[in-house]
């Protein structure tokens, strides 16, 4: 390995190489030992005569608008768009701000000639790599970037062996070969800012045109993201179930009986955009016709044909994140999110797993040794349900160099997740569940496939002159092959199959032996509407959004990207959550009001672009030509801007009364005169007594204090004139607060609609609040500060905008009313005293709607209230939750 070379070319200075990540440098550092010499650790690098190795965290800066063009929250009006600067700064990220300065430092030094990029092979590796090296050259006068002035080499690697990365290093790519792809990977942050930046404020803007503070906002996968389950919504609320029916059959013979379902032989599959996909084969929309076939077929004599083939079934393939979330979710419940964290410390603290942030589900050609070593551990470990099939497959020499598994044309930024040769102790629960899941593919992926024999017998009834067939299928599982390592687990499919399913079992019928109905009934059956998403699916959509694209070159540009990336998916969908345009129930992920809103808006301004994937293809599209050489940085850029500015426009010129759409008659009549109220884009609305006038002048704004009623809350507060408390509301001055809410006639007998939250008022306001007087209940669990009770909430003295203090520097609030339970005064004053409420018994569940005891407790780790429940017969401990009762934790202490 010609090492020397760089350090001669520098006169003698040193090399610093710059990893994605502290695991990475380390192995870069053990690559290089043997070649280049021993290592000195420091604190933030290692370093010897000539290399010095240190590591980014992910990105350690973002690119921002310069101070001039950065408009704040509370200035987000149309006036001040577009915000399209002449140019991007950029600021370190707050929680990497120690390691930034570290690498800065180290890049800056004068015995450093050279950099190398040893970030990972990909768009975002260049990215983390460029803007360190920009931040670090520094600006001149104008704010305008200064070069370094330093040469850049870049080292690409697909595999992390010792051998691979020095072959690397003997193999450098030169900072013009890296241009393109390092425009690209700016072009495409530079564009997201921009779209999402401007969109956002734009939108926001038009909503908070009538005052207060709507927060709106759009991204461009967020916002696909969320047009996806908005639509799949769309589809279950318009859907009507229609009654269908199927007639199942016994039939007799010799061996026993076996099952058989009704079926049309000369059905053909609807075809075309008006084809009805209810149709099949099975389905008779006649009970008439049904009734009267099962009625022709009992006791009649039958006729049996039947086929059986061979069939096998290979083993899934090795995991990337999303898989491993799709199927984390499906099998234990586990968030994306959670899935990744999970993931993320297997890989990190454990070191038990491969990188898990990979789009990839093969592994390098030359991995085949790493492998064998890797299966060597796992047999010798004592995980006793894995160790003796990956023994099985050492001996048996399943470990073969096949296209399924190895293929480095299958390998992007990383290859797939697997196990590494260190066996983990100590793991969690939900670690050790993660990791079980991916050595049970690991293991599983070399061996034979599965072999099955189907067999599909067709029973014919001729009764006068009518030929009605019924069709059995049986699936017998032959050879385990890759179902042992999975155990029952797999095999549950096939062996526990009920009768009518594809898996049961058949019993022979001979060639020529008599068969009869023994008896026939008529099942009553209904369409369902489509499921709604939960993450595993959600996430399965977002990766495939390209099959969703009609335009055969953007879904082209697609197929291997989908919406997002492994890496940011999971925070896409929690961050559609926290904007509470998502909720999730149990493992269903439900649209809110305000994801209906954006969309009618986005469809009335028509800039429905913002909530197709098309806008990601065409991204990708032309990023792919950017990266071959093929469209300019400047060309795609000002594109971007002319897009940027017709989305502002489209708002900031919107003059109609109302944005068109799918809008709701409620079933609630108008408490001032009893007329029809209907929804708008911005208001429920009085229509007069047939629903087509005026009205009366009655109407609801749709989103008080920057919070969007659902329609079932509309419909509460129209019957019984009171709803709450709420959360979510957001002052003028921009604090988030809690109320009940109601509708009153004024002194002019006109109703509207009033915040119930008592001294609460002056903070909704955007005053002052004066908690002088008021008698403090005790320390406060975060700060110290006295805690007093002010409107619905106790809350910290420090948490309300006063007059000592102007600004809150804290978050303590808990309601005095939580799931219809009052907390009294003494109650609070002893959860901070103790820790803990005496046991209540007033709490009314809002899921089940049933009452339940437990009592308030300060859980200090999750820096909230939450429950405790009464532990059962043989248990050690009252459970302690913060979490579950989602609803009542955060109406308890919500999270600012």
């Amino acid at each position: 390995m010609n090492t020397a070379g760089t350090a001669q070319a520098t006169g003698g200075l040193k090399t610093l190489v710059i990893a994605e990540k502290p695991s990475v440098a380390l192995d870069i550092v053990r690559a290089l030992t043997p070649v280049t010499g021993k290592f000195d650790k420091h604190d933030d690098h290692y370093e010897n005569d000539q290399y010095v190795v240190t590591s980014a965290v992910g990105h350690l800066v973002e690119i921002t608008a310069p101070e001039a063009y950065d408009v704040k929250r509370g200035k987000w009006s149309f006036a001040h768009l577009p915000v399209i600067p002449p140019h991007f700064e950029l600021k370190p990220i707050d929680k990497t701000k120690s390691r930034l300065n570290a690498v800065v430092k180290l890049a800056r030094r004068k015995d450093v000639g050279t950099l190398v990029n040893a970030c990972d092979a990909g768009r975002e590796g260049e990215l983390i790599f460029r803007l360190i090296e920009q931040y670090a050259g520094g600006t001149d006068k104008a704010g305008q970037p200064k070069p370094l002035g330093k040469p850049v080499k870049r080292l690409w690697l697909q595999s992390m062996t010792p051998q691979a990365i020095r072959e690397g290093f003997e193999q450098l790519r030169s900072d013009e070969q890296m241009r393109p792809l390092a425009d690209a990977a700016r072009s495409r942050s530079e564009a997201d800012w921009l779209v999402g930046i401007n969109g956002t404020r734009a939108m926001t803007a038009f909503n908070s045109r009538d005052g207060g503070f709507f927060l709106t906002t759009v991204g461009r996968v967020q916002t696909p993201t969320l047009a996806i389950v908005v639509e799949r919504e769309e589809q279950i609320r318009a859907f009507r179930p229609r009654d269908f029916w199927e007639v199942h059959a016994t039939f007799a013979v010799q061996a026993g009986t076996y099952p058989g379902r009704w079926f049309d032989p000369a059905f053909l599959k609807p075809q075309g955009d008006a084809a009805d996909p209810e149709r099949k084969p099975e389905r008779l929309w006649s009970e008439a016709e049904a009734r009267a076939i099962a009625q022709a077929v009992r006791g009649q004599p039958a006729s049996v044909s039947e086929e059986s083939k061979p069939t096998t079934q290979a083993c899934g393939l090795l995991y990337d994140l999303t898989s491993l979330q799709r199927e984390a979710n499906s099998r234990f419940g586990f968030s994306a999110k959670t899935t990744l964290a999970l993931a993320q410390s297997l890989y990190e603290k454990h070191k038990a797993l491969t990188y898990p942030r990979t789009d990839s589900r093969a592994l390098p050609e030359d991995y085949l040794g790493t492998v064998r070593h890797t299966l060597q551990a796992l047999a010798g470990s004592p995980l006793a349900h894995l160790a003796p099939h990956a023994q099985v497959a050492l001996d048996q020499g399943y470990v073969r160099p096949t296209k399924r598994v190895f293929d480095n044309a299958k390998v992007s930024d990383h290859f797939a997740i697997i196990p590494t040769p260190q066996v983990p102790h100590g793991l969690s629960e939900a670690e050790q569940k993660l990791y079980d899941l991916v050595v049970r593919r690991f293991i599983a992926v070399f061996y034979p496939a599965a072999e099955f024999l189907v067999t599909t017998r067709i029973t014919q009834v001729a009764v006068e002159g009518a030929v009605h067939h019924f069709k059995t299928e049986g699936k017998v599982l032959v050879k385990l092959g890759w179902m042992a390592v999975y155990g029952k687990e797999a095999a549950a499919d096939v062996e526990g199959a009920r009768p009518g399913d594809k898996g049961q079992s058949l019993v022979p019928v001979q060639p020529g032996e008599p068969v009869r109905t023994e008896a026939a009934r008529v099942d009553a059956k209904q369409t369902r509407p489509p499921a709604r998403y939960n993450e595993a699916t959600l996430l399965a959509a977002m990766e495939g959004a390209g099959k969703m694209v009609d335009d055969e070159e953007l879904r082209s540009a697609m197929a291997d990207k989908g919406l997002g990336t492994p890496a940011t998916r999971a925070a896409i969908i929690e961050g559609l959550i926290a904007e509470k345009y998502l909720l999730r129930d149990g493992r269903e992920l439900i649209p809110t009001a305000k994801a209906f809103q954006l969309m009618t808006l986005l469809r009335g301004l028509g800039v429905e672009e913002l909530s197709k994937p098309e806008l990601t293809g065409e991204w990708e599209h032309k990023l792919s030509l950017m990266e071959r050489g093929q469209l300019s940085r400047e060309a795609f850029m000002r594109e971007i801007a002319a897009m940027t500015e017709r989305i502002v426009r489209k708002a900031k010129e919107y003059d109609r009364d109302t944005v068109p759409g799918d809008y709701a008659t409620l079933t609630a009549p108008c408490p001032q005169c009893g007329g029809v109220v209907k929804e708008n884009y911005r208001r429920y609305a009085c229509t007069g007594p047939g629903g087509a006038g005026p009205g009366c002048g009655f109407s609801l704004p749709k989103s008080p204090g920057g919070r969007v009623f659902e329609l079932d809350e509309v419909e509460t507060l129209l019957r019984t004139h009171r709803i709450g408390p709420l959360e979510g509301f957001r002052s003028k001055a921009g604090w988030p607060f809690s109320a009940e809410l109601t509708i009153a006639p004024d002194t002019s007998g006109q109703w509207k609609l009033e915040f119930d939250f008592g001294d609460d008022r002056p903070t909704e306001d955007g005053a002052l609040a004066d908690l002088s007087g008021r008698e403090p209940l005790g320390p406060c669990p975060k700060c110290g500060a006295p805690v007093v009770e002010h409107g619905s909430h106790y809350v910290c003295s420090r948490a309300v905008p006063t007059v000592e203090q102007p600004t809150p520097s804290c978050d303590f609030k808990s309601a005095t009313t939580i799931l219809q339970q009052p907390i009294a005064p003494e109650q609070m004053a002893k959860l901070l005293a103790t820790g803990k409420t005496d046991w209540l018994e007033g709490f009314v569940s809002n899921r089940t709607r049933r009452p339940f005891k437990a009592a308030l407790v300060w859980d200090a780790e999750a820096g909230r209230v939450g429950f405790a429940f009464e532990p059962r017969e043989g248990a050690r401990s009252p459970a302690r939750r913060t979490a579950p009762r989602a609803s009542a934790a955060r109406r308890a202490a919500p999270k600012r």
